[in-house]
């Protein structure tokens, strides 16, 4: 054997022992930075810590926030790995106005609920009150409004009951842009139309017509009035054929100046 390639026995030693210190401080300082982690953790779920920070509404547009985080039961005190989100789900949607529901949780320490309302269709005005009436019939008596809103038509001389749930029905068929384009619905029956009901529109046409078919020839109201002068209002009826009659007044008035010319 060549004289290169021997190796002292006692040169290895020390090289071997300090490997082996070195590997043992190594497992020493993951066990310890595991043990530190733990206690962490511990400290972390135990403490309030752990507890919700921030609770975020979304999507709401008529409930308050405030309402929809005490219907979840959600509050500061509450883990945040303890938030069980079909139960919050649950709870959040035994309010009358909400649809929909998805509860999303996000680290460390956020909720964020989100929301779909019921759409309001329409407002019924009784006693100096203006309480909404939802897509689905139900209507809201509490914290009802006592000044006129302007997102949905106003019902005027309507009586809790079968006619209300009828217009209901038709109100939730129609558009929102046509919708929108209502500004008040009386309940005028006669003896020979208990059904009928007098419209008044936000350009300043009327519309008479009947409960039972309004939302089909609500839908035609567009085009209809595409085709009337916009300065010369009347009344658009919509009861069985569609036609246009001009107010007594305006008539005379286009008369008057026909005549001068």
């Amino acid at each position: 054997m060549e004289k290169g390639k021997v190796v002292v026995l006692e040169e290895r030693v020390p090289k071997l022992k300090q490997r082996r210190k070195q590997k043992a401080n190594r497992r020493l300082t993951i066990y310890i930075a595991f043990f530190f982690i733990l206690i962490l953790c511990i400290i972390y779920f135990q403490s309030p810590l752990s507890n919700i920070k921030h609770i975020e509404v979304k999507g709401n547009k008529h409930i308050p926030a405030k309402q929809l985080i005490e219907f979840s039961g959600l509050t500061s005190r509450t883990s945040f790995w303890k938030v069980k989100a079909e139960q919050v789900e649950r709870n959040i949607n035994a309010h009358p106005e909400v649809e929909k529901v998805h509860l999303e949780k996000q680290f460390p320490n956020t909720v964020v609920i989100h929301v779909k309302e019921r759409r309001r269709i329409a407002y019924i005005y009784d006693k100096q009150t203006f309480f909404p009436l939802l897509e689905n019939g139900r209507i809201l008596v509490k914290n009802a409004p006592k000044t006129a809103p302007s997102d949905a038509p106003i019902l005027v001389n309507w009586k809790e009951g079968e006619d209300i749930q009828e217009i209901a029905g038709q109100l939730a068929k129609l558009p929102s842009y046509i919708l929108s384009a209502i500004s008040e619905i009386h309940h005028t029956p006669s003896d020979h139309d208990r059904y009928h009901i007098t419209v008044y529109m936000n350009d300043g046409f009327e519309v008479s017509a009947n409960v039972q078919n309004f939302a089909k020839k609500m839908v035609l109201y567009p085009s209809i009035v595409k085709q009337l002068n916009p300065n010369v209002k009347g009344v658009i009826h919509l009861e069985v054929s569609n036609y246009f009659k001009a107010y007594e007044s305006e008539t005379k008035g286009d008369d008057n100046e026909k005549g001068e010319r």
